[in-house]
């Protein structure tokens, strides 16, 4: 196969892959409509209803051993965490109009608070992101499992090859991944608002009991006889407000939507938050009377969600399924919000000199192509790393998602007392009693939650932040020595070329004559010999082609190539302090499968070469089919 054909074949396959390629000039046309958006962005928050009611009761359960007086506190926690919303949303409604090219709690930061604190938002929101992914396809494997026990072995294999599913489809592009999510979102929020209403129409007017639990790990659950502390309340409510998770989303992504964005993005941000906060408090409702468990350890296997589905509809029916499997896609695909928004804050942030500059490339598809691989890879090691066990990956979640909401609030609160905008007090008001409540959360998750996980984000969060800073420092030195200062002139040098030769062929003779059309100030050729019978071969060889070129040779006695070579060009360049040095080596193209039968001497030469200061690495290609 030849060389083209091989380039070709590669680009096809690509294509089938990935799709093809979309013109920057038709990004306005692959904007989102507020039916795709909705899907895109607010499945992460509305996928939390199937894991947070759990999370409380496996707090009360398993740590505070509170037994049957659990139930009673589910309410209170859901009517908590309802008010906390309205006020975060209140806010970041706020953030979209202010801010309508996206960015989130980074931007705001930046504009408002300064470096650091817009450093320590962009990370916090960089972790929760990658944890968005490992919680929510962890949390859709389990609900697999839920219904088919036999697949537990494989919990880990399953999450990652999830992942690598939704990395190759948002490698599409964004309106393309959307469209093809959205019928899984509108088809869990159907099955969960029926099963709320269904659920409680049986409580309420058929008398449905409680869920009758036989085992012997249930039994022990059930009669914890412990008081409710303030230390576990708070516990648990924090576990609770990992229903938040996902809420910045639209904030982060206005650019995405169709005109007028911040109109469009806005509306989907208030249909979320009314979808979110009445299901969560439905359901909670629904736990307190039907009683589901849920432990720690994962002996009862069986989600929440689950258990609440077989007892209203009377078993493992259709209807059982139906939840299941609708809860499976909306958890695998809630992985999505975090795709679309995890790319385009680095991008910014790396725009901003703080993160590597392969963020802020587009695709072929107009998506930050590397930031979803990134995201992909960190996501699928996360999952590995722990088992793929949502109640380990839980207490991971929340800190940075916290951090996140209170510097965004900080920062509004700051922005609206230094513009003074018409109507900006209540604005004010708003924005100072969320930064104060997402602050009280944000430090309960942290102490009460420290050791259970917590102090991670805890430490990667300053860690990312000495990060971002060294990659800035990097840029800020380079950017300074590439600036042209007035006056500057390019220096002057003689052009030395060096063609390295191993024996007379074809692909030495095109070398050579494409050195001689630079038109260099010097030319030789240089070649590593082991005997003298290798020295006369060659110049007998280059008197044969009557080759007009200084040969010069150097002896390798332990059969090396690279340092013989090296040491004879700073020789070479020593002779004339201005060289500027090109090496020009002869390679073969050849097909892939028949590479490893080359020694492929000048991939190491050229590597030894990159760092050699004045010096330029020239390859003559000769395609051999």
């Amino acid at each position: 196969m030849s060389h083209m054909a091989r380039v070709a074949r590669a680009s096809g396959f690509k294509r089938f892959i990935i799709g093809n390629p979309i013109a920057t000039s038709e990004d306005a046309h692959h904007r989102l409509p507020k039916k795709v958006a909705l899907p895109v962005f607010a499945s992460d928050a509305i996928s939390s209803t199937a894991y947070a009611t759990e999370e409380i009761l496996i707090v009360f359960l398993s740590f505070a051993s509170v037994g049957v007086a659990a139930y009673s506190r589910l309410v209170p926690i859901s009517i908590l965490v309802v008010i906390l919303l309205a006020i975060v949303v209140s806010s970041y409604r706020q953030t979209i109009f202010a801010y309508p090219n996206g960015g989130g709690s980074y931007v705001v930061s930046r504009e408002n608070l300064g470096k650091y604190p817009s450093l320590v938002a962009g990370g916090s929101m960089l972790v929760d992101y990658i944890l968005t992914v490992a919680v929510s396809v962890a949390g859709g494997v389990a609900a697999i499992i839920s219904a088919f026990n036999g697949l537990a072995p494989y919990r880990v294999e399953l999450c990652i090859g999830f992942i690598v599913i939704l990395t190759l489809a948002n490698l599409r592009g964004l309106k393309e991944s959307g469209a093809l999510f959205a019928p899984p979102t509108y088809l869990y929020i159907v099955v969960l608002f029926t099963l709320i209403g269904v659920g409680l129409f049986k409580v309420f007017f058929q008398d449905l009991p409680p869920i009758a639990h036989d085992s012997e790990v249930a039994q022990e659950l059930l009669h914890g006889t412990n008081a409710v502390t303030l230390f576990y309340f708070l516990k648990a409510f924090s576990s609770g407000a990992v229903a938040l998770t996902g809420i910045e989303a639209v904030a982060d992504g206005v650019p995405t939507f169709k005109k007028p964005e911040p109109r469009n993005a806005s509306i989907t941000l208030v249909i979320m938050a009314v979808i979110l906060g009445t299901s969560f408090f439905g359901l909670s409702v629904l736990a307190q009377h039907l009683e589901p468990l849920k432990d720690e350890e994962g002996l009862i296997r069986d989600t929440v969600l689950a258990q609440l589905a077989e007892q209203v509809y009377g078993g493992r029916n259709i209807f059982f399924y139906i939840t299941q499997f609708a809860t499976f896609g909306i958890l695998i695909l809630a992985a999505n919000t975090a795709y679309a928004d995890f790319p385009r804050l680095s991008s910014i942030i790396a725009k901003d000199n703080y993160l590597p500059r392969q963020f802020m490339n587009r695709g072929d598809r107009l998506v930050f192509s590397n930031g979803v691989i990134f995201l992909g890879v960190a996501a699928s090691v996360l999952v590995w790393s722990f088992g793929g066990l949502v109640n380990l990956l839980i207490p991971l979640y929340a800190v940075g998602v916290f951090t996140g909401f209170t510097l965004s609030q900080s920062g509004m609160l700051v922005r609206h007392f230094k513009l003074k905008e018409r109507g900006w007090a209540p604005r004010a008001v708003m924005s100072g009693i969320g930064a104060a409540t997402t602050t009280l959360v944000a430090g309960i998750v942290v102490v009460v939650k420290f050791t259970d996980g917590a102090w991670i984000p805890a430490v990667v969060i300053p860690t990312l932040v000495l990060c971002f800073t060294a990659v800035n420092r990097h840029y800020t030195r380079v950017r300074s020595f590439l600036q042209v200062q007035e006056g500057y002139r390019a220096p002057y040098h003689t052009h030395f070329v060096i063609v390295l030769v191993g024996s007379v062929n074809q692909g030495v003779l095109r070398a050579l004559r494409y050195a001689e059309s630079l038109r260099p100030d010097r030319l030789i050729a240089l070649s590593v010999i082991q005997t003298p019978e290798d020295r006369e071969r060659l110049n007998s060889e280059w008197a044969k082609y009557d080759i007009n070129v200084e040969l010069d040779t150097v002896t390798s006695e332990f059969r090396d190539l690279t340092e013989p070579i090296l040491n004879r060009i700073n020789e070479l360049d020593a002779e004339y302090r201005d060289d500027l040095i090109t090496v020009i080596i002869p390679e073969f193209v050849t097909s892939i499968k028949s590479q490893w039968l080359h020694n492929q001497s000048a991939l190491a030469i050229k590597a030894k070469l990159l760092f050699r200061p004045n010096t330029v690495v020239t390859s003559v290609p000769i395609v051999i089919p």
